[in-house]
């Protein structure tokens, strides 16, 4: 069975870097006190992580760019109906539900990072915004993030479950792919016709010019440069 290059390095580098900061992000949280400190630059970190992530979507490789694999509400309802069936659609890339978990966690751990940025402790930390709503309003919005905290939580439980499912009963290794980037073209399969190509790989410079220029952003928006 031919196997091909389907996650980039980009991708994969993203994958691994928010999964290691979230877990991270949640340890620090529990610990508290002088640990916040670390959880504070990390989220910095993660803020910087989903800016790339949402850029390499749109001038990313084939399989990373939203419009090839984000799909219709229709098509998820019916992908999910065939779940269990050992013929069903298979995609190289993110299948529909997965797609689904891929835009839900970027919206909610981006949701979780702007939420930080006007968060406090009530003790020793509190976020770079904090000081420009009143104490109330951060309380309210530190309320969200602690909150949001627990989607974050379910989100990677679903994301876990369906990769032991998927390994279990679909005999496709997700983890696998994720660090090797390539996947088995199974011509059993139905496959749309695109998806049977390779990925390219883009010119080296552009991811890298792109990590650049959102870290200069990104320590701009935390540190005020502009506000």
């Amino acid at each position: 069975m031919k196997s091909i290059l389907v996650w980039d390095i980009p991708v994969r580098l993203f994958h691994w870097a928010l999964a290691t900061s979230i877990l991270f992000l949640f340890i620090t949280a529990q610990i508290g006190g002088n640990a916040m400190e670390w959880h504070k630059k990390i989220g910095f970190f993660v803020i910087g992580l989903i800016a790339f992530r949402v850029v390499w979507g749109f001038v990313g490789t084939y399989h990373a760019r939203f419009e090839n694999f984000v799909r219709a509400p229709v098509t998820v309802i019916t992908y999910a109906k065939n779940l269990f069936k050992n013929d069903g659609e298979r995609y190289l890339g993110h299948n529909p539900m997965g797609a689904l978990s891929v835009v839900a966690l970027l919206t909610v751990v981006g949701f979780q990072t702007v939420t930080g940025l006007f968060s406090n402790d009530d003790i020793m930390l509190e976020g770079p915004y904090a000081s420009l709503v009143s104490k109330v309003v951060s309380d309210k919005i530190t309320k969200l993030h602690q909150l949001n905290s627990d989607l974050i939580l379910v989100l990677v439980g679903l994301h876990l479950a369906a990769i032991a499912f998927y390994a279990v009963f679909k005999k496709e290794q997700l983890i696998e792919a994720m660090l090797t980037g390539k996947k088995d073209l199974d011509a059993r399969i139905g496959l749309v016709p695109e998806e049977k190509m390779a990925e390219k790989p883009l010119p080296a410079w552009l991811p890298w010019s792109i990590v650049a220029v959102i870290s200069g952003l990104t320590y701009a928006l935390v540190t005020r440069v502009f506000f």
